[in-house]
């Protein structure tokens, strides 16, 4: 067994290299790769070559580590999805949207986008590209050629008429 093992294993080490496994994980493949040969040594019945039992064998053990390895990447994905929609206590860290609030948001951005055809170009430019682009100061006021103190007054003034526009022009339940 001593002989079968220092015999073939460069050529199963080389093999899992070619399949892009690491030296750590080959190591282990070709350790497998014999322990399962140890396992069905009965069932070998010499019609194929020694070797190309064994490469068959760390085929597919290749195959089932694969396997194994799509399926922890999917569970940490999925663990990973958990994370980023939950917080620290359990709770929705952006609850999901039922009908009625998309509904809602839908009649607000078009209640938003008239109200918007009562600014003048440069606030509505100002406006949307700080609030719905979250563009910086900086990059809003070279677009728009004009300094910061320019670019807050324009911002003060959009935001002020697109509240009064809102509240005159928002339903209040009844």
């Amino acid at each position: 067994m001593e002989k079968l093992v220092r015999e073939h294993t460069p050529a199963l080490m080389a093999a899992s290299f070619a399949m892009g496994f690491s030296q750590a994980d080959a190591e282990e493949l070709a350790q497998e790769t014999f322990s399962a040969f140890l396992e069905a040594v009965e069932r070998f019945e010499s019609r194929s070559r020694l070797k190309t039992y064994l490469f068959g064998i760390l085929y597919n053990k290749a195959s089932d580590w694969r396997r194994k390895r799509q399926r922890e990447e999917s569970l940490n994905t999925v663990e990973g999805e958990f994370e980023k929609r939950f917080n620290a206590r359990g709770m929705w860290a952006n609850p999901p949207q039922g009908p009625e609030d998309s509904a809602l948001n839908a009649e607000i951005q078009t209640l938003i986008e008239q109200c918007a055809e009562g600014l003048s170009a440069s606030q509505r430019a100002a406006f949307f590209l700080k609030e719905a682009e979250g563009e910086s100061a900086e990059a809003i006021c070279n677009v728009l050629g004009v300094s910061y103190t320019n670019l807050r007054v324009l911002m003060y003034r959009a935001r002020l008429k697109l509240r009064e526009c809102l509240e005159r022009n928002w339903e209040k339940p009844s």
